[in-house]
């Protein structure tokens, strides 16, 4: 959020000093992030709190709405930049200084670069799901930035060769592709933080590991047949399973059947998700279905 912060001013100080609407799209991007980076401290300290009589399933549902409400604002200004920059490409292009817009790219690049690879390492060692969409936010930054570099390279090399008329072009141009480019990127956020308000299954890799740890205890005790329903819910993985027992299974116990709850809350402690897990057991399997 601070690193935003810090973007966001020089961002938006530079590009009006150098007359680049690429410059002040990046600022604003930055800008954006800082509020919506708040937002989203606020929604996981919240989640955090668990569950009590308001929230009796846990408060999880704050990450995946948090991570909507970024995208979504990320996305309006993306679709914003995009349609002033094609007017602007009507009007016969922008005059920037190209010089003091070109150390602004490899600035940004570099840094943009450093906060990417310590989010991205934040969120492969267990981070949350706002950690993991901040560094997909980080690296659509980035990209956006190397994009600026580029075009301000191309706009220089055109400017020496002699063709200025052709350099006004690139900075309303590089808008249009970057915002473009990086639509995708809050759609996929999006359609995600919605798959998990609406209780939808989870993604398919963290489905099917779950799949295989029931089967392997359904193998274990000798159960008939196993069903399971699961939902992923910002850092809360919710699982149902129900067993069909016979008479050649291990477990017909009460205490039996608690050993094989204790032996899947064990073996799904390895997904770094926190766990509502519910197991149920029947003779008769349209009970389970």
């Amino acid at each position: 959020m601070w690193t935003s912060a810090i973007f966001a001013v020089v961002a938006l100080v530079w590009g009006v000093a150098t007359g680049s609407q690429l410059i002040v799209f990046d600022g604003l991007y930055s800008f954006a992030s800082v509020g919506l980076s708040l937002i989203a401290v606020l929604a996981l300290r919240t989640a955090r709190r668990g569950a009590d009589e308001r929230y009796p399933w846990g408060r999880e549902a704050w990450e995946p709405l948090t991570v909507v409400v970024k995208a979504v604002a990320l996305a309006g200004l993306s679709i914003y930049a995009l349609v002033g920059a094609i007017g602007e490409i009507l009007d016969g292009g922008r005059d920037i200084s190209l010089g003091w817009a070109l150390v602004y790219g490899i600035l940004a690049t570099v840094a943009g670069c450093v906060v990417s690879l310590i989010l991205r390492r934040r969120s492969r060692a267990g981070g949350s799901d706002l950690v993991r969409a901040e560094a997909a936010e980080w690296v659509a930054d980035t990209l956006l930035s190397l994009a600026v570099l580029a075009g301000f390279v191309v706009a220089v090399a055109l400017a020496r060769s002699g063709r200025p008329d052709l350099a006004r072009y690139v900075d309303p141009v590089m808008v249009v592709l970057v915002s473009a480019a990086f639509l995708p990127v809050p759609a996929k956020l999006i359609i995600g933080g919605f798959r998990e308000l609406l209780t939808m299954a989870p993604p398919p890799e963290l489905q099917a590991r779950i799949q295989a740890v029931v089967r392997d205890v359904e193998h274990a005790y000798g159960f008939t047949e196993s069903f399971v329903r699961a939902s992923k819910i910002g850092g809360r993985l919710d699982v149902e399973v129900e067993f069909v027992v016979d008479d050649d299974s291990t477990a017909q116990t009460v205490h039996q059947f608690d050993a094989v709850r204790v032996d899947l809350e064990e073996r799904f402690g390895a997904f770094n998700h926190l766990i509502s897990m519910s197991v149920g057991f029947t003779a008769d399997r349209r009970w389970a279905l």
